[in-house]
């Protein structure tokens, strides 16, 4: 019999951790955890955006396939996600603390759910859907704003999440018979950058390095300079609000941190560590100024990595795995750990991959059809490559291996090179061999049309839902 937690930020990008190697973030918890586990160093959202990004969490499919578009289109309960799938075994499936669902008045596959977050109003962020004539987006100026020292109602939530999750931890021994799976749901480290005292004083502003390509300008291409320009958080950030950015990102990062570390102190003190699969995510990453970009919505690494370490029984330790892995791998993982079959699934269990050498010509994908971006963008990632195709746009491509920080888009600067070519070719045919991206932009399209209509019209999605972060739940538990 074997547990599974899960245990998932938010807007946690995948090199800030101490494990990964950052030389200034400290994550001692989550640097023990992968000690003890295999950390994956290629992981990805299947979208960078929370709400499409958690739907196919939940589902363990890709949002072209199940029309989860956008921060107003969540997950309701269908198609069938892998907590069902475990609940219909007779496992017991609990989640705390944010989901980003619609409602928990749908059937989302857990025996409980406490303290959820969901969507606002059961809609959502509906600015989101206003994609073919992008309005100007008034709140991007709270992202500066809010930078600082103290409590949030954000932190003030992870701090209820993790005590609500120690004590349903210690109290789950009469779960045992059948085994138990938790879906732990942290914020952190999201904006607002408000970070508690005693972790914003780890680090110091004189201590932070500028943004990748600080100097570089607006994006070049023209679908993310369109995305920079709606997300204009940019505009509201001199040298000195960087760096004070920075530092209450790394804080809430150590914030975090402490939190993960408190729910599996309690999962060694209730005796059940050693039955039981721990997975830390994040849904998806925090760009924070590279590129000029701040928060998510592109296809750079700050934004579509993630973190993942999966440690427990029969998970090599201190193992780090380099193939390629998406968000879209958890739910085929959470049935081989509970020993059921993960039929259905293109992905493939984490505990498999985990003990397998280096598939590094397995392919990764991502897509985002969200708020400020004009035309749908593909992400292909394989070997040491990463391409991005835009509908109706040039296409991107980056070799990794070389050019970690994504400064070099070699699709514009070297159309003509015989790799460039044979790369591109083959990103193309990887893309087309999961989706038509012209077929599902135009979906994607038409779906969210239809969408503005119900709700009322374009000024009424953007008088209702224009809003920066979501708010915290206003009762403690439901």
């Amino acid at each position: 019999m074997t547990n599974f937690l899960l245990i998932t930020s938010d807007e946690h990008r995948r090199d800030a951790m101490g494990c990964a190697g950052h030389p200034q973030i400290r994550t001692p918890n989550l640097d023990k955890l992968a000690a003890r586990g295999t950390r994956f160093t290629n992981a990805y959202t299947a979208s960078p955006m929370c709400v499409p990004a958690r739907a196919a969490l939940a589902t363990g499919r890709a949002i072209c396939q199940t029309g989860h578009w956008d921060s107003a289109t969540p997950y309701a309960g269908t198609p069938e996600s892998w907590m069902h799938r475990l609940q219909a075994a007779g496992h017991e499936t609990v989640s705390i603390g944010k989901l980003h669902f619609r409602s928990t008045a749908d059937d989302n596959g857990f025996s409980t759910e406490i303290m959820p977050m969901h969507v606002m109003g059961g809609i959502g962020w509906t600015i989101g859907l206003l994609r073919k004539n992008l309005p100007e987006y008034k709140a991007a100026s709270e992202l500066a704003a809010d930078v600082g020292e103290g409590p949030s109602s954000y932190t003030d939530y992870d701090r209820n999440i993790t005590d609500a999750a120690v004590n349903w931890i210690e109290t789950s021994q009469h779960k045992k018979g059948k085994g138990w799976a938790a879906f732990i749901s942290l914020v952190s480290p999201h904006y607002p950058l408000i970070c508690p005292a005693e972790f914003s004083q780890l680090y110091r502003p004189e201590d932070m390095a500028l943004p990748i390509g600080y100097s570089d300008g607006s994006p070049s291409h023209p679908e993310l300079a369109r995305t920079a320009a709606f997300f204009n958080y940019d505009d509201y950030f001199d040298e000195a609000g960087m760096r004070a950015a920075k530092c209450a990102y790394f804080g809430l990062t150590s914030f975090l941190d402490n939190c993960v570390g408190k729910i599996l102190d309690a999962l060694v003190r209730s005796g059940q560590a050693e039955d039981t699969v721990v997975c830390y995510i994040s849904d998806h990453g925090e760009m924070l100024g590279d590129h000029g970009l701040w928060t998510k919505q592109v296809m750079h690494e700050g934004s579509v990595g993630v973190p993942m370490i999966l440690a427990g029984p029969n998970i090599p330790a201190g193992n780090l795995c380099n193939t390629p892995v998406m968000l879209t791998d958890i739910a085929p993982t959470a049935l081989a750990v509970m020993q059921q079959p993960p039929d259905g699934y293109s992905g493939t269990s984490l505990v498999h991959l985990a003990s397998q050498p280096d598939q590094p010509d397995r392919t990764a994908f991502s897509e985002y059809h969200d708020g400020g971006s004009a035309t749908g963008s593909f992400m292909i990632r394989w070997q040491g490559w990463k391409y991005i195709y835009y509908v109706g746009a040039r296409p991107q491509l980056f070799n990794l291996q070389d050019d970690p920080d994504e400064l070099e888009d070699l699709a514009s600067s070297a159309p003509d090179a015989p790799a460039v070519i044979k790369a591109l070719a083959e990103g193309a045919a990887r893309l087309r061999a999961i989706c038509s991206p012209e077929e599902v932009n135009a979906r994607a399209f038409s779906d969210q049309a239809r969408k503005i209509a119900a709700l009322g019209g374009e000024e009424a999605c953007l008088a209702n839902y224009n809003f920066n972060h979501t708010p915290v739940p206003d009762t403690p538990s439901t």
